[in-house]
């Protein structure tokens, strides 16, 4: 199996600590988000290796349609896993700007569709379905959308949620998108199988992310379908396992105890399922976050969604990256405090192992060798 490794935009801010907020939860890095600085976060992932970047969506931070567009001329093969919300657009809107996208970029937008799992936030949209009617609506908006994609002859749809009338794109996406999707809960399944290329999880255990895929698995076979799998989590990796936790534990100490408690009663108040086993995996306590072998949930007391991070040597986060892969995923979506120096942690540390066991090619650059290099015998220690 070839992996693809993914990076992330901070378009609410980035900073050496922990940004706290986000999933519906105000944020704020002290690097501000500028897109002068987000061109230098998509300059080091393109460097790097990383295939696309991911950007997220939200009242919190800035919207991922304009950012990245907007970044497309400052990039030449890095692509964009752009967020976006069903239901706070139509779908045949959603269908046109996505085929625009790819065309101005020429094929480098990848889409990721986020539900939604804070009611307030999505109240704040003017979105005021409940949690099965908005996986409902998104099953809708998806079929839709992927009708309009391939369809020459116009579309009419008239579902619970999603009606559309002799809806036709006069210029379809080509290549057609990759559709990314994640959720824990029930009514997500269904729609995943059906509808999703990737589908993503957060990053827990390893029994748990098991269970999860084979769930998915599953409900794919009764589709007829195969899906590809993705895992969101965070890095800290380091030349040594002791500078790897020494980071983790400096940003540890830079937590405001307020931002934790702020935080956790914001998050409290979510609907999604896959926030709640982060929650979880923490308790809102600092007392023990290693949950498994460099697997660390400190980054969830003060952060919605994704919350756990790989923290170790080089070769130690390549091995679980490693472990994580057998069980099925073949995406990884990363980041780390700041993107633009951990991209580089992360890119002239582990990546050139994982190339080396053949396991990773780096997109615009011919395969190294096999041999070792004095910078990969000091990486590997």
């Amino acid at each position: 199996m070839t992996l693809s490794f993914h990076w992330f935009l901070p378009t609410y801010g980035d900073s050496r600590g922990l940004v706290a907020g986000g999933h519906g939860t105000f944020m704020s890095g002290d690097r501000p988000a500028t897109l002068r600085y987000l061109n230098q976060i998509g300059a080091a992932a393109e460097h790097n290796g990383f295939e696309a970047v991911l950007t997220p969506t939200g009242a919190w931070c800035e919207d991922a349609w304009l950012t990245t567009a907007m970044m497309v001329d400052t990039t030449e093969t890095l692509k964009f896993l752009v967020a976006f919300r069903p239901g706070l657009v139509s779908p045949t809107l959603a269908a046109q700007m996505a085929g625009t996208f790819q065309r101005h970029s020429q094929g480098r937008l990848l889409l990721n569709v986020v539900t939604g799992g804070e009611p307030h936030e999505q109240q704040a949209y003017g979105d005021f379905l409940d949690k099965e009617q908005r996986y409902a609506r998104t099953g809708e908006f998806l079929h839709v959308v992927r009708e309009l994609w391939t369809s020459q002859e116009p579309i009419s749809f008239d579902g619970a949620h999603v009606q559309v009338r002799d809806a036709l794109l006069s210029n379809r996406p080509d290549p057609i998108p990759p559709v990314f999707f994640g959720g824990s809960s029930a009514p997500a399944g269904p729609v995943a199988a059906r509808y999703a290329d990737t589908y993503l999880t957060w990053g827990e255990p390893l029994l748990a992310v098991s269970r999860k895929l084979e769930w998915i698995r599953h409900l794919a076979v009764d589709e007829g379908r195969v899906l590809d799998y993705g895992l969101r989590i965070h890095v800290i990796s380091r030349d040594t396992s002791e500078e790897a936790w020494a980071e983790a534990d400096r940003l540890l100490q830079g937590i405001d105890p307020a931002d934790i408690e702020r935080v956790q009663a914001s998050l409290a108040r979510s609907e999604s399922e896959g926030q709640r086993r982060m929650s979880e995996l923490h308790g809102g306590s600092t007392d023990r976050l290693e949950i498994a072998p460099n697997l660390w949930a400190g980054v969830g007391l003060v952060r919605g969604g994704a919350g756990t991070a790989l923290v170790g040597s080089h070769a130690e986060v390549a091995e679980r990256l490693i472990e994580y892969s057998k069980l099925g995923i073949s995406h990884f979506i990363l980041s780390g405090y700041p993107h633009l120096e951990e991209a580089y942690w992360f890119g002239e540390g582990v990546l050139p192992i994982l190339e080396r066991k053949g396991l990773w090619r780096h997109p615009s650059r011919p395969a190294a060798p096999r041999a070792a290099t004095p910078f990969a015998a000091s990486s590997s220690s």
